[in-house]
């Protein structure tokens, strides 16, 4: 429990500064440029997932052998797969970046993007997918920190970061009056700044991560594992993204009004559920560290502890919503609006009383794939596009936002009767190759 936790806690930070960014962005937007503007950022919110999530899978993914050789002290291979993934990541990012580019507006189409909103959506989503490169330098780089058991470093560049990042939101937005152009350019340059604050510190602190040239050359076993783990992982959080696209596609057939509201309510989720997040990357550094040194009878103990932190967390956050959520809206919009605050605080209730599954999905499907089975995290990811695409599809259209309010409940219950077995698979699995 103490060794989890601590590793937890500023790993959770990490992610809350992280959170700060997309947060700021929305509160300057929603309060300064008004609601239509906040439903245009909005409503780009799932296809942001969608890529954005990939590449963080990625990026995660790539960070697992390094853990595993970590803990089995394989300092040479440790390096060889630092290169290789290093390189993979290049390749990915100029792909995604220009895909994503090119197909930005045809998507916003796709999407049902209601046409008062769909140019401010379009000036915001384009710029953070040209940013594609600096988001992967600042996770890829972190990860490998957090591998070695760094959790606080990349707290402390995100904590620097994520104050640029307001400074410059509020030069942007409101001294230069650049619109939402100017909100998500404000988070890649300081995304960016985080990631060459990693790099920095790696070259002068981790002699570990100090690169020969045969490290960088790509070798077809290396790159095997890496591809085995990572893509599984960003196909995870693409898969699960599916159905969030479609959710989004029926809710902004709702209105923009539907959209504003879905908006400031999962921005103030978001936040909350970090230290889910947290406990989830932990649980996959937890895990393959704990397999690369062969102490399976860990495994079921960190569970426990993690499963613990998580219940207990879910209980806290559910009654301070209640007792504070709408407080917590009206950072994003006036009072005045009162369907969108009505709208918005159903949506942080109704959610909130189903966050200790959230905590399952993020405890369990991380744990498995540290243990090495990323191909189990994506059938948990179809389970969850399979809730939220029924719910967007079959039930919003009839009840309404209502129904919207119930489409990530319903997509972790399904994840959840998925993973739990999956992993008393999996660690038996384990234990009969390691022969106990």
């Amino acid at each position: 429990m103490k060794l989890i936790l601590g590793f937890a806690l500023p790993l959770m930070l990490g992610m809350l500064f992280q959170q700060v960014y997309s947060l700021v962005d929305t509160i300057i937007v929603g309060q300064f440029l008004g609601v239509k503007a906040l439903a245009a950022v909005g409503a780009t919110g799932s296809i942001n997932f969608l890529i954005i999530g990939f590449c963080l899978g990625i990026c995660s993914g790539f960070a697992l052998p390094v853990a595993q050789r970590f803990g089995a002290k394989d300092y040479n291979g440790l390096r060889k797969y630092v290169g290789n993934s290093a390189v993979l990541s290049v390749i990915i990012a100029i792909i995604l970046t220009a895909l994503t580019v090119l197909l930005c507006r045809p998507i916003l189409n796709w999407m049902q993007t209601p046409p008062d909103i769909i140019e401010q959506s379009y000036n915001y989503i384009v710029v953070i997918f040209a940013g594609i490169p600096v988001i992967i330098l600042y996770n890829l780089l972190s990860s490998y920190l957090r591998s070695l058991g760094d959790s606080v470093t990349p707290v402390i560049f995100l904590i620097l970061s994520a104050c640029l990042n307001i400074g410059l939101d509020l030069l942007f937005i409101v001294t230069f009056r650049m619109g939402v152009f100017g909100a998500a350019f404000a988070t890649v340059l300081a995304q960016g700044v985080s990631g060459i604050l990693c790099l920095f510190y790696i070259i002068k602190k981790f002699e570990i991560l100090h690169l020969t040239r045969s490290d960088w050359e790509l070798d077809g076993s290396y790159v095997r594992v890496l591809i085995t783990m990572g893509l599984p992982m960003g196909f995870q959080y693409s898969i699960t993204a599916i159905g969030s696209v479609i959710l989004q596609s029926a809710v902004n057939s709702l209105g923009s009004i539907a959209v504003a509201s879905m908006t400031a309510a999962s921005k103030i989720s978001i936040f909350v559920v970090c230290p889910f997040d947290a406990l989830g990357s932990t649980m996959a550094t937890y895990g393959g560290q704990n397999v690369g040194a062969g102490r399976l009878e860990r495994l079921g103990k960190g569970l426990r502890s993690a499963t613990l932190l998580g219940a207990i967390y879910a209980v806290c956050i559910l009654v301070v919503l209640i007792f504070f959520g709408r407080g917590l809206i009206y950072l994003f919009v006036s009072p005045s609006e009162t369907l969108v605050v009505s709208q918005a605080q159903q949506f942080l209730i109704i959610n909130a009383a189903f966050y200790f599954a959230l905590a399952l999905v993020n405890i369990v499907r991380f744990l498995i794939q540290g243990m090495g089975f990323s191909g189990f995290a994506v059938f948990a990811g179809v389970f969850e596009m399979a809730a939220r695409t029924l719910v967007g599809l079959a039930f919003v259209p009839i009840f309404g936002f209502t129904a919207a309010c119930f489409a990530s409940p319903a997509a972790w219950i399904f994840a959840d009767i998925f993973l739990i077995p999956a992993y008393f698979h999996v660690l038996h699995k384990l234990q009969k190759q390691m022969g106990r």
